[in-house]
């Protein structure tokens, strides 16, 4: 007898804030949306850019976690299967395919997605204070020393 393989590995940003919902039977139950970008070449040789996007189902303490940390904008890793249902509604015939997540990695800090927008941390900015050539983009400065590291010197 052979075996069936369903699993889903996406990684992408947060399209909504997820919709934490209880069922009637005391269960937990989030929904998201997450756009996944993707580049390929066309036949005219120009790398095109499209975005697919998936709704995703995260049950119990994972959907609850979801919830709470998650929200529009944020990356994430989900890993799942996929899983199709159909219903009627007004008189037609539906159906979805959906990821249900088994499991959802939060892929940045909950104030990076702010600071994009804010412009650099109060970190960033002294960091910025103690490097030499302020407008470099080939210089780090790292806690050790406080002295600046030149990357065109790392032979990698």
């Amino acid at each position: 007898m052979s075996k069936s393989i369903n699993q889903v590995l996406l990684m992408g940003n947060l399209t909504r804030d997820p919709e934490l919902r209880t069922t009637t039977g005391g269960q937990s139950v989030c929904s998201f949306s997450l756009a996944v970008n993707r580049s390929w070449q066309g036949s005219d040789g120009t790398t095109q850019d499209t975005v697919d996007y998936f709704d995703v189902t995260a049950w119990g303490k994972l959907g609850e976690l979801v919830s709470q940390y998650l929200s529009k904008g944020r990356r994430c890793l989900v890993q799942g299967r996929l899983s199709q249902r159909s219903w009627e509604q007004d008189g037609q015939k539906r159906s979805k395919v959906e990821v249900v997540a088994n499991d959802v990695t939060f892929l940045d800090s909950p104030g990076s997605q702010s600071r994009q927008n804010d412009g650099p941390s109060a970190a960033e900015k002294t960091a910025a204070g103690k490097s030499s050539k302020k407008d470099s983009d080939d210089v780090v400065v790292e806690d050790i020393d406080d002295k600046p590291i030149d990357l065109s010197e790392i032979p990698f």
